[in-house]
């Protein structure tokens, strides 16, 4: 059975024919962004959760990334799903287009990026860091909804909370890079430790500023196109959640990343870290 986390906007799910509740859900690794909103959908099980707590309170370097992946597991989550804007570097990813991310450089430098370390040492394949299963069912809602998709694409992570320097996009854009975010990272590194197949929908709203002869991104610009890409965010999550009401979960490889990913040994193991490890290592870490 699906049990879907979505990660977006503030207003996610607020999507017709969705009941449910706000829940808080504590976890070691401090407070989410917010509460989980829970409720179901054609008989899907669903859990969002406003990246930026509602009213967007967090800034990209702000957000607890540990503790929302965990509450995300904690609450029984099968896969997440991330929405997010995002600028572009390609004149054919015009503002409007999803992308559907499957590689990332991270460039962030101020974030917890591991729910290991000191005590308990693992490392996880990042090969290929988004579910291939998710991303193209994703993009198949992406279309339904209405919104041009381009499948594959590499996101570049920045810290923020400022945009890029004229001399940074220009940069990245000669690295072969397609478009550039703020939230991608530690997420997705994170939601695979967490045994989480990650799919990520970033909604281009800018051209970053390496187009000069276009204005340089602003505020204004990017909310104006946010607003119009919303409707369209929503009606994904609809279509992708009828999707799966059709779709059988079979077990994927992701589901058991943590097989041969932990390091020390289980009597070096620091126990003060393996218990706040329950959620997101507890089917290993208990046999």
């Amino acid at each position: 059975m699906w049990k879907l986390g979505i990660i977006g906007g503030s207003g996610l799910y607020d999507i017709p024919g969705v009941e449910g509740a706000w829940r808080t859900v504590d976890t070691p690794w401090g407070s989410p962004s917010d509460q989980l909103f829970e409720g179901a959908l054609h008989g899907v099980d669903l859990v969002f959760l406003p990246r930026h707590g509602r009213g967007h309170r967090l800034s990209p370097t702000h957000v607890n990334y540990r503790a929302n992946i965990d509450a995300l597991k904690r609450a029984g989550c099968t896969d997440v799903l991330s929405l997010s804007a995002c600028g572009s570097f390609r004149e054919d990813l015009a503002p409007g287009t999803f992308v559907l991310v499957d590689q990332y450089v991270d460039r962030t430098f101020a974030r917890e990026k591991s729910f290991f370390g000191q005590g308990l040492v693992a490392h996880v394949s990042m090969a290929h860091p988004v579910c291939p299963r998710l991303s193209a069912l994703a993009a198949s809602a992406a279309r339904a909804a209405g919104a041009p998709v381009r499948e594959g694409g590499t996101y570049l992570a920045m810290e923020g909370p400022q945009f890029s320097t004229l001399a940074e996009s220009k940069l990245y854009r000669s690295w072969g890079m397609d478009v550039i975010g703020m939230t991608g990272m530690p997420e997705a590194k994170l939601a695979r430790e967490a045994e989480l197949p990650y799919a990520c929908v970033a909604m281009v709203t800018d051209y970053d500023c390496w187009r000069e002869e276009s204005e340089a991104v602003s505020v204004a610009n990017v909310l104006e196109v946010l607003h119009a890409n919303a409707a369209k965010a929503k009606a994904l999550v609809a279509h992708l959640v009828e999707t799966l009401a059709q779709t059988p979960r079979a077990p994927s490889p992701i589901d058991a990343c943590l097989d041969h990913a932990l390091i020390t040994a289980p009597d070096a193991r620091d126990p003060a870290l393996v218990a706040k490890l329950d959620a997101v290592a507890g089917r290993v870490l208990k046999r």
